[in-house]
């Protein structure tokens, strides 16, 4: 009975080490290797901001290898990105209330599905998995649509979104030589 009592406590005091020590640890490495970034938009009576983990390129190919074709990416490293909105805005002709959403996509070689989903999960992938699996939940996406690639000419060696406000407002995510753009309206 004694021995059972030390190993629970034992067995406890190690969860929550990992819980309080571990977790903190782990994610403060992670965010050195790619470090997080945050876009904002401010303009027209808009306010939009991206919120993301940069990884770089290091000689990998990115595209249909590190990142699989036709599966869904949690778009950037560690926690999911996040997309914010102040009000209510259009991803080209769908409603997006304003609020927080997890940003996901399903790159593939000509055109990639990007997702807006209600929950804003903890980490983006399952450990379970060994990360190969998203903690998207399915059920809560807002918004599914289509966008095509365009294919640069220069190598982006870190992941980078961002705003361009010419005749279009378009939200714009590139690495590699691949870049997508999301047309935004009010």
């Amino acid at each position: 009975m004694k021995f059972l009592k030390w190993f629970l406590i034992v067995l406890v005091s190690i969860g929550l080490l990992i819980v309080f020590v571990g977790w903190p640890y782990m994610k403060k490495q992670t965010k050195k290797i790619s470090p997080e970034q945050t876009e904002i938009y401010a303009n027209n009576g808009l306010d939009l901001a991206v919120n993301y983990s940069a990884p770089f390129k290091k000689n990998r190919v990115i595209f249909g290898e590190l990142v699989p074709y036709n599966a869904v990416w949690r778009t950037g490293a560690n926690e999911p990105t996040t997309f914010t909105t102040s009000s209510a805005i259009k991803i080209i002709d769908k409603n997006l209330p304003a609020g927080t959403y997890s940003f996901w996509t399903k790159p593939n070689k000509d055109s990639w599905v990007v997702i807006f989903n209600k929950e804003v999960p903890g980490w983006g992938v399952s450990f379970l998995s060994g990360g190969s699996e998203t903690s998207r939940d399915a059920k809560e996406d807002i918004i599914e649509i289509e966008v095509p690639v365009t294919n640069l000419t220069e190598t982006v060696e870190r992941l980078t979104f961002g705003f361009e406000d010419e005749n279009q407002l378009v939200l714009t995510l590139a690495w590699d030589k691949t870049k997508i753009s999301i047309p935004i309206n009010k």
